[in-house]
C-alpha cells in the first residue's frame, strides 16, 4: 500500500479526498456511526490545514448553508438567494426581518475565534453567563460533547433553534482544538432530530456530521481551486485598490459592488471583468442590486 508525500498536501490540483469509505459506507451500529464521524473529522481538520483553503471563505459560505437550514426548520421559504439579499442589501437604517435575523448571527459566529465574548456578539439575545454554561454543558469526546451543548440550549430556550446549533458547532470546534467555529450540524439535520435527546440525539448529530463533513470538504476543495484562480488574475487588474477588492472575495461569500473600496463605476467595472476573467460569478442573475463571489 502507497500513501500520499506530505509534500502533496499543498497542491490544490491533489487536495486530499474524503475516503470512498467513509463517503459510501452505511453504518448501522452506533459505533460504526461515531467512527465515520470522527473519520470524516479528522478529514477535514486535515483539509482545513491546506494552506489554499480560503478558511474565512468557507466559514462563510458554510455559515449561508446553515443559515439556510435553520430557516427550513421554522418553516419559512427563504434560500440562498434571499439570504444573501437580507443582509448584503441591508441598509444601515434597516431591520434585518425574519431571514436576516436568521443569517446574521451564523455570520457574526464564524467572524471570529471561538470565545465567550465572540458568541455574545452573535447572540446578544442570551447573557454571557448564560452562553458560557451552555457551551460547557458538554463532556467526553467531541460530538458527545456538541450533541450535549445542542440539548442543553433546547431544554433551557426550546425555540433557540439558531442559538442552540451555533453553540453545539462551537462547542464541538473548542473540542477539536480549532479556533473558529465551523457550521457543520445544522445542515446534517432535521427538524424533528433537533427535539431527541439522549443516545438518540447524540447518534443523530454523528449521522449529521458524516453528511455536512463531507459537503464541506467537498466545498473547500471547489474553493481551493477557485481562489487559486483569482489570485493568479489579479495581477492583470489595474484599478486602484483592485488588490483590496480582490482580498475582499477572498474572505466573503458574496460581494456587493458598492461595498468594495473604489467608485461606484469602477467597482462594477472591476465586478465585470473578474467575470469575464472567470474569476467570481454573478449571484443573483439581475441586472440591478447584483452580488458576486467566487
Amino acid at each position: 500500500m502507497t500513501f500520499a508525500r506530505d509534500t502533496h498536501i499543498n497542491d490544490p490540483e491533489i487536495m486530499p479526498r474524503m475516503p470512498s469509505w467513509v463517503t459510501s459506507a452505511r453504518a448501522e451500529t452506533f459505533e460504526d456511526v461515531a467512527f465515520l464521524s470522527g473519520a470524516a473529522l479528522n478529514h477535514l481538520h486535515v483539509v482545513l490545514g491546506h494552506k489554499d483553503v480560503p478558511q474565512a471563505l468557507l466559514r462563510d459560505r458554510l455559515a449561508l448553508r446553515a443559515a439556510e437550514a435553520c430557516v427550513a426548520f421554522s418553516g419559512r421559504p427563504e434560500r440562498e438567494g434571499e439570504l444573501r439579499d437580507a443582509v448584503h442589501l441591508l441598509r444601515s437604517v434597516d431591520l434585518p426581518g425574519p431571514a436576516g435575523e436568521t443569517y446574521l448571527p451564523w455570520r457574526r459566529a464564524v467572524e471570529r475565534p471561538v470565545s465567550i465574548k465572540a458568541l455574545g456578539r452573535a447572540l446578544p439575545a442570551f447573557e454571557t453567563g448564560q452562553n458560557a454554561a451552555w457551551l460547557d454543558a458538554g463532556k467526553g469526546a467531541p460530538v458527545a460533547r456538541a450533541a450535549m451543548a445542542l440539548e442543553a440550549v433546547l431544554t433551557g430556550a426550546p425555540r433557540a433553534d439558531v442559538p442552540a446549533l451555533i453553540l453545539a458547532d462551537a462547542a464541538l470546534a473548542r473540542a477539536l482544538g480549532w479556533d473558529h467555529l465551523v457550521p457543520l450540524l445544522a445542515a446534517g439535520l432535521k427538524r424533528a432530530d433537533l427535539r431527541k435527546q439522549g443516545d438518540d440525539l447524540r447518534l443523530t448529530c454523528h449521522r449529521a456530521l458524516i453528511s455536512s463533513t463531507i459537503e464541506a470538504v467537498r466545498q473547500a476543495s471547489d474553493l481551493a481551486r477557485r481562489t487559486t484562480h483569482l489570485k493568479a488574475v489579479a495581477p492583470k487588474l489595474r484599478a486602484k485598490g483592485a488588490g483590496d477588492a480582490v482580498e475582499m472575495f477572498l474572505t466573503r461569500d458574496a460581494v456587493a459592488p458598492s461595498a468594495l473600496p473604489l467608485p461606484d463605476r469602477a467597482a462594477r467595472r472591476l465586478c465585470d471583468r473578474l467575470v469575464d476573467l472567470g474569476a467570481v460569478r454573478e449571484l443573483t442573475g439581475r441586472d440591478t442590486f447584483r452580488l458576486y463571489g467566487v
